[in-house]
């Protein structure tokens, strides 16, 4: 054995053994924290504690045999600590240390003498611990970038500093929203248990709208240096499988991890080697992950399967589907994404779709049509102030041969672009209309 190998563990590979066990279990960690302390916050902050204390005493004596149940063990003690605080509750902290000691053996806190291979929590309820973190975490009486935020925090394992990165905001602000929206959800007194089945629903898109957000800023960053933020998106990628194993049975669960996987598999090709946005029919299709859209085609198979009809996010997978599957831009199935996008107009309207079922248009039948779509948006204002709506103009224009008017769109989408290197792309592209 080295000299190195005999050495003091060192606080870099405490650190990373800390990070790696949070990323991982870190849902399942806080979820049943908030299930034995019946506190959603107090889980949460003692979940932290514990992480700090780790960073100390595994940098001292290294990592120890069951990482899960030192951080739930450690945790619980900080609990106890804060209920032994508030002298009025002491009933409430007798009731809940013998809660706790009951269910140390399957909380992976100490070792059952007669069932020292127990999990480290109970297996018939992390399901439930899991599903109720993402539905605390996305409570209708938060904002969207709260639950943005706390389910980035408490159910992916992000730091402040991560998210705040992703997202390209001071990380004070993102700890000032996770602190806003534990308060709120204090003062809300919002139970941490999974909504009742006739509240689920309604309380589902929420926990949807906050991954999707997610997924869409990794795969198009809307500010910065980036086009993509690669981590961001498969973290959403992460917790929307996780979704999809707890709720097998809802079509638009199985909807959005088809989008995202079929979308994230053509992440390798949309950026060249210097960092550049590479445009739909430049991609080299050899690069797209084959697994990912095997996996993505799966999903939406089961979104189908369900026999409920696809839904927002099942109609945005299909139309994902007919790129992924298409050997070119010229092969691909334009007729069937004009008519998905008609169907996603139907259930979700938005400029943005319709603005996407004008491109659609255009590849199908000629740009004449699709320019005049374009320009009712244009009259109606609804998307003022935004890049994509002159930079479709322009390739609209591009294509008519009116290269006058399609430089100037491509310059004022430039203007009007936060992204570094989508901003590039359309400088680029009307220089070469000179």
């Amino acid at each position: 054995m080295s000299a190195a190998t005999d050495g003091p563990p060192s606080a870099e590979a405490a650190r990373r053994a800390v990070e790696a066990v949070w990323r991982i279990e870190s849902a399942r960690i806080v979820g049943a924290l908030a299930r034995y302390t019946g506190d959603f916050t107090l889980a949460e902050d003692v979940g932290q504690e514990a992480l700090a204390e780790a960073l100390v005493t595994w940098s001292r004596d290294g990592a120890p045999a069951s990482p899960v149940g030192w951080l739930l063990a450690t945790a619980r003690r900080r609990a106890i600590d804060a209920f032994r605080r508030r002298s009025a509750l002491d009933e409430r902290y007798a009731m809940l240390a013998g809660q706790l000691a009951d269910g140390e053996f399957s909380a992976g806190a100490a070792a059952a003498p007669d069932r020292p291979d127990d999990l480290p929590w109970d297996p018939d309820r992390v399901d439930d611990d899991v599903l109720a973190l993402m539905f605390t975490a996305c409570h209708p009486v938060l904002s969207p970038e709260a639950r943005v935020a706390l389910t980035l925090r408490v159910v992916g394992g992000l730091s402040s500093e991560e998210i705040a990165r992703a997202f390209l905001v001071p990380a004070p602000t993102v700890q000032a929203r996770i602190t806003r929206a534990k308060k709120t959800i204090a003062a809300a007194r919002v139970p941490f248990e999974l909504p009742p089945p006739e509240e689920r629903r309604e309380r589902l898109g929420g926990v949807l709208s906050a991954l999707y957000v997610i997924f869409t800023e990794g795969s198009t960053a809307t500010t910065g240096d980036h086009l993509l933020r690669p981590d961001l998106a498969y973290e959403a990628v992460r917790l929307a499988r996780m979704l999809a194993a707890l709720l097998p049975a809802d079509p638009e669960v199985h909807g959005q991890l088809a989008l995202f996987e079929l979308t994230a598999a053509r992440f390798p090709a949309r950026t060249g080697p210097d960092g550049e946005g590479v445009l739909l029919e430049d991609q080299d299709r050899r690069l797209w992950d084959r697994s990912a859209i095997r996996r993505g085609l799966a999903a939406l198979g089961r979104a189908s399967a369900l026999g409920r009809g696809l839904g927002p996010y099942g109609l945005q997978a299909a139309i994902a589907a007919c790129h992924a599957t298409a050997l070119s831009v010229r092969e691909t199935d334009w007729e069937r994404i004009v008519l998905l996008y008609e169907a996603l107009g139907r259930v979700a309207p938005s400029p943005v779709v319709e603005l996407n079922r004008a491109v659609a248009v255009a590849m199908a039948s000629g740009p004449q049509e699709a320019l005049s779509m374009v320009d009712d948006l244009v009259a109606s204002g609804r998307l003022s102030g935004s890049h994509l709506l002159p930079s479709v103009r322009g390739e609209l224009l591009t294509r008519l041969g009116r290269t006058t008017e399609a430089r100037a769109e491509m310059e004022l989408a430039a203007r009007l672009c936060r992204n570094a290197r989508e901003r590039s792309v359309l400088l680029r592209k009307a220089a070469a209309l000179d």
